[in-house]
């Protein structure tokens, strides 16, 4: 029997093409990558969390000793971190105090591959094992600054995948809930932020993660103040929508595979009580590519939530 075809997506645009493996292929890489996670190397955190604690933001290196007595990390992650820092304000992806810590806080080196470890910091998508990918630290940060989350809000993520984008948003809000699709990439990642709460990641304890197809949401905790999607699909999907308070926002990313367009979506509530959705591209008409929003049938993966 011919082996069947998977897609991993590796990247944002021509530059970084899609990669066809063989599905067997496509298996080694991925159980390859369960096993291939950072190694605990860093010391615990020192300094017990304080959500209003800030790290400098105006020398590299006052940011670099703040974060090795308060955070316990490494110096060379570190700098790459800020020298990225540098390049998000540059091209106007992080504007918001609050936005540039959650960046400046979240330790990206801890949610890649071993095999990407040295990458973390690139601008680009990087390959996590099971087809899919961490996104890039731009868009991570442009999609999340859109959603201007203030603190207490309740914070929908659909596609946990490497965890970042959960770690993340724990800098913003207390209330985070993240679904994957992928049973064990969903367990790895549980357990990736199990292993650093107990290092002392306590913000990471705001995050509350399952298993399940997204596309639904999540109404047992609906309603949700944001909700922002990491998966590509060609409309939005409607229990998500629904599943948004009044005037709450809404970051996916809409359009053909390959070719998304990221939009900020704002449910409004007028004053006879009826609602309407305005949409605002967040790239000013842009596209990227994101992994496939997929779909669940019975217990199995099987196609996308994109229409024919």
């Amino acid at each position: 029997m011919k082996d069947r075809q998977m897609r991993i997506e590796v990247g944002a645009d021509a530059d970084h093409p899609r990669l066809d493996l063989p599905r067997r292929q496509f298996l080694l890489a991925a159980a390859g990558a369960l096993l291939a996670r950072p190694p605990a190397a860093m010391a615990d955190v020192p300094v017990p969390y304080d959500p209003g604690a800030m790290p400098p933001m105006d020398s590299r290196a006052a940011f670099i000793d703040w974060m090795k007595k308060n955070r316990g990390e490494d110096a060379g992650f570190l700098g790459q971190r800020w020298d990225r820092f540098q390049a998000l304000i540059a091209h106007k992806d992080v504007w918001d105090d609050r936005d540039k810590r959650a960046y400046l806080m979240t330790p990206r080196e801890e949610f890649v591959t071993k095999a990407n470890l040295g990458r973390a910091y690139e601008w680009h998508y990087l390959d996590i094992g099971y087809g899919v990918t961490i996104t890039g630290p731009h868009s991570v940060a442009r999609m999340t600054n859109s959603l201007e989350i203030k603190p207490g809000d309740k914070v929908l993520e659909i596609g946990t995948g490497s965890g970042y984008q959960s770690a993340y948003l724990a800098n913003l809000t207390g209330k985070v809930f993240s679904i994957e699709i992928i049973k064990p990439l969903a367990a790895r990642t549980r357990a990736l932020y199990d292993a650093l709460i107990a290092r002392g990641y306590s913000e990471y304890k705001a995050i509350t993660t399952r298993n399940a197809d997204g596309y639904y949401g999540w109404q047992e905790e609906a309603p949700f103040d944001k909700v922002i999607v990491t998966c590509g699909i060609d409309h939005i999907p409607p229990p998500l929508l629904q599943q948004l308070k009044p005037n709450g926002m809404m970051v996916i990313p809409v359009g053909p595979p390959g070719a998304q367009h990221v939009l900020k979506v704002t449910k409004h509530q007028e004053a006879d009580g009826t609602f309407q959705v305005t949409r605002a591209d967040i790239y000013n008409g842009g596209t990227l590519s994101f992994v496939p929003f997929t779909k669940l049938e019975g217990n199995t993966i099987k196609g996308t939530h994109s229409g024919p």
